[in-house]
């Protein structure tokens, strides 16, 4: 009681007088000094932690050097002390504080609380105590200095003695709350930071983490789990060094185990059914995406291990064969590599679908189909064969859009184009193809029904055209092959069409008896050309609502950017184009000028002048039939067309990795059809956009060339040059391919003979060990009988002398004896 009375004597100062809260810090620091008795001491800290809260700017200002020398030499003495002045500082840094000028405050408390190493090497000391109060307290101020001034906590870290291996002292503790604290410090102090990030790296981390995570359940985790998998993810990315360790870990082939896909899988093996299937929420899926990044990584990265291709079937059966949340398939899609270099038609996946009305609780198994032909049905049906494909929610077409992606990745070479685009000819003694694949049905799906427009529809003729454009696009022979195709006529309904490729071929078209009148088959080419007249004709009419000519637009666009990207460059699908009766039709459309759209007139106009610059094959409209319409279309007229197409925000909005747009809302509902928030659509892919870009300019200048005159661009190579050029192109490409065949094949040599090498090396160093151990062992038993020689010399000179004494002594020498002598004598 007289401790607490002179200590309150001591704060109140002389009776009578006020105090102010300036006065009682004053007091209240000078009993920080180390002459002062360590109760003291603690009774001012627990004090002025009282007042940080109110009077946060005093006691920093006139408090805080005396805190850190508290910090300094009391904390690991005292624990109570310690955890006092930890909580002391930790508000004084604090800038989540809401009082006014909370936060400048925190800053300039934690800039001297940061002005030498001293603090932070002490901070660490402190996090190895074992003791709760301290080791929290600690993490706790870490992680507010590290938010704060992170760049300056780091530098420390790499000086302080006890830094790294504190950290991994901390990741060990069993107590929930220090562990999680420690996570949460940690993800800040590897932020940016290469050398922290192997520092942990070799002391141990990842050892440390994903035994946390196997210890809270795998992805079925909570919070921790995150925590752990996003150190992880930080320790790894951008960090070649902490990859290559990585690598050579035991961790590294498990890491597909945490989604349940075995990690030794082969290719042809199928995927298990509990990793396809499985029950997910939402913590469960930010713990898988974290998983799916961090094996992104390494698929991604140039190093080779057999674990990479483990990897990518894994994602493959993500987006393809499974009920991985739809982000997740997003997710992996879009981290396949784009140089694919294995075959998807030969990696067979099993898709499931969802039993209706489960909740997702049952599902069928359907049959085996090769992950293209999964490929190409997800990227036209959409998920579990477009189920919801009505809806279009953003999510369902960045899944598609990205399928879309992985198709044009893997369609890069031409050998694989021109195979693709032969499929849909027919066959030698038929006129027409009969095996529609889904492809080729879905980009001649008669889209007008009775019911009106199907929005669903729509969508998959968008995406079947941009998958056509990426077989086409560049390639002289692909375009020359497609103008063969010659769809068979379907005279089914065009409702309830769609199939999956594991039902095998699509259904055959009633039989009908055959019409001797009937008109012969129209080519794609021609078809395509027929689609968009009606289509313009359709967005035209008077009772169209404007979501229903929006609808429309997009698949106007859709025909224009196919037919742009095909008619490049070759003159005899533009002749055909042409007669097809494609010129009225565009002609038409950019007359319409009282549109409220851009869009279509101007890609309208840029096919236009496609059509124009590279009319160079004889028929019925040439370039000097053309010329005038262009006159009297206004030149001008067509250049600012596109100028305002360049300008739409919904063509500038396109970028290689976002090409789905959010669904404007309408400003008043004029439609039954009311437009949910989460709704998308696809106006451009990002090739059609990289393609207009870079030929904007050339259809520009064949707009003012004279039909006797070729522009710079068509002064170039023929169609037939192009394919000469393309062919040398794979003649050289084959070549290149031959190259590294052989020089994989004389790496291999030469490593097989540097084995062998060593080899032999070996069994001579073996050999010449034995040879000479068998010549120190023949040197031993020389010796040996030298000795034994010599000791039959001694034994035979003392005999004779023996025998000479008994003679002198007259003794008797058997005769037996003497003729031994005599033979010794002999002998000698």
């Amino acid at each position: 009681m007289e401790f607490f009375s002179q200590t309150y004597v001591a704060l109140r100062g002389p009776t009578g007088q006020v105090q102010t809260p300036a006065d009682t810090i004053s007091r209240l620091v000078d009993r920080l000094s180390p002459a002062t008795l360590l109760p003291d001491r603690r009774a001012a800290v627990l004090a002025l932690k009282g007042l940080s809260r109110d009077c946060k700017e005093d006691v920093g200002d006139k408090a805080l050097p005396g805190l850190i020398e508290v910090l300094a030499n009391d904390a690991e003495v005292d624990t109570d002390i310690g955890k006092a002045v930890l909580e002391t500082l930790h508000a004084l840094c604090d800038t989540e504080d809401s009082t006014p000028n909370g936060k400048a405050l925190g800053f300039k408390h934690s800039d001297a609380l940061l002005a030498n190493e001293r603090s932070v090497h002490t901070l660490f000391a402190l996090v190895k105590d074992t003791n709760f109060y301290t080791r929290y307290s600690s993490l706790q101020l870490l992680s507010t200095l590290l938010l704060n001034r992170r760049q300056a906590v780091q530098s420390y870290f790499l000086t302080a003695p006890a830094g790294p291996g504190s950290i991994i002292a901390v990741l060990d503790d069993k107590r929930e709350i220090i562990r999680n604290e420690a996570i949460t410090m940690v993800q800040t102090l590897i932020s940016q930071s290469v050398e922290i990030q192997k520092v942990l790296t070799f002391e141990g981390a990842f050892e440390k983490f994903f035994g946390i995570v196997t210890q809270e359940g795998g992805i079925d985790g909570g919070l921790v789990t995150r925590g752990s998998l996003t150190c992880v993810d930080a320790l790894l990315r951008f960090n070649s060094s902490n990859q290559s360790y990585f690598r050579e870990t035991p961790l590294f082939p498990i890491v597909s185990q945490l989604l349940q896909f075995p990690p030794n899988i082969k290719m042809t093996d199928p995927a298990p059914q509990e990793f396809a299937l499985q029950f997910w929420d939402e913590q469960k899926t930010l713990n898988a995406s974290l998983i799916v990044g961090i094996m992104g990584i390494f698929v991604g990265s140039k190093g080779s291990t057999a674990q990479v291709p483990v990897f990518t079937r894994c994602f493959i059966e993500i987006a393809l064969a499974s009920n991985f949340p739809t982000s997740l398939k997003v997710q992996a899609l879009r981290l396949l590599p784009p140089n694919i270099n294995f075959s998807l038609s030969d990696i067979t996946v099993t898709p499931y679908m969802p039993v209706p009305e489960t909740n997702g609780e049952e599902w069928d198994r359907l049959e085996p189909a090769s992950a293209l032909d999964a490929l190409v049905e997800l990227t036209i049906h959409g998920e579990y064969n477009g189920q919801d494909g009505a809806k279009r929610s953003k999510e369902g077409l960045e899944l598609r859009t990205s399928a879309a992606a992985v198709f044009e990745n893997f369609v890069r070479k031409e050998e694989l184009r021109l195979a693709i685009v032969q499929a849909m000819t027919p066959p030698e003694g038929c006129e027409t193809t009969k095996n529609i694949t889904p492809l080729l049905h879905a980009l001649t799906l008669p889209l007008a029904s009775s019911g009106g427009l199907e929005p669903a529809n729509v969508t998959s003729t968008q995406l079947a055209t941009m998958l056509f454009s990426h077989l086409l696009r560049g390639s002289p022979r692909c375009k020359a092959a497609a103008r063969l195709i010659k769809p068979e006529p379907s005279h089914a309904p065009a409702e309830n069409t769609f199939f999956v490729p594991a039902d095998g071929a699509p259904p055959a078209a009633p039989v009908e008896e055959e019409d001797l009148e009937k008109d012969p088959p129209q080519t794609l080419l021609q078809i395509l050309s027929e689609s968009l007249s009606l289509a313009l004709l359709s967005r035209s009419r008077a009772d169209t609502s404007d979501r229903e000519i929006r609808e429309w637009d997009r698949l106007v666009i859709s025909y224009l950017a196919l037919l742009s990207q095909w008619l490049w460059e070759d003159p005899r699908s533009v002749r055909e184009f042409l007669e097809a009766g494609g010129l009225s039709v565009l002609v038409e459309a950019i007359n319409q000028t009282s549109e409220v759209d851009t869009l279509v007139p101007g890609m309208c106009a840029f096919l236009l002048g496609i059509c124009y610059e590279f009319n160079r094959e004889a028929g019925e409209i040439t370039r000097r039939t053309i010329y005038p319409i262009l006159g009297r279309l206004g030149v001008d007229n067509l250049i600012g067309q596109m100028t305002r197409f360049r300008e739409d925000d919904r063509f500038r909005a396109i970028g290689p990795d976002n090409i789905v747009l959010t669904y404007p809302a309408p400003v008043l509902p004029t439609s039954t059809i009311v437009a949910s928030r989460d709704e998308a659509e696809i106006w451009f892919d990002w090739a059609l956009v990289d393609f207009w870009k870079s030929n904007y300019y050339s259809i520009q200048r064949a707009f003012s060339t004279e039909p006797d005159q070729t522009s710079a661009k068509s002064s170039g190579p023929s169609a037939e040059s192009a394919m000469l050029i393309e062919s040398l192109r794979d003649v050289i490409r084959k070549q290149s391919e031959e190259v590294d065949v052989l020089q994989k094949k004389l790496k291999d040599a030469t490593t097989s003979q540097s084995q062998e090498v060593a080899d032999l090396k070996a069994q001579l160093q073996t050999l010449s060990s034995q040879v000479q151990s068998s010549e120190d062992k023949r040197k031993e038993v020389e010796k040996e009988q030298e000795d034994l020689l010599v000791l039959l010399d001694e034994v035979t000179n003392k005999r004779k002398r023996d025998k000479e004494r008994m003679r002198k002594a007259g003794l008797e020498v058997s005769e037996d004896e003497d003729d031994d002598e005599d033979d010794d004598d002999d002998d000698e």
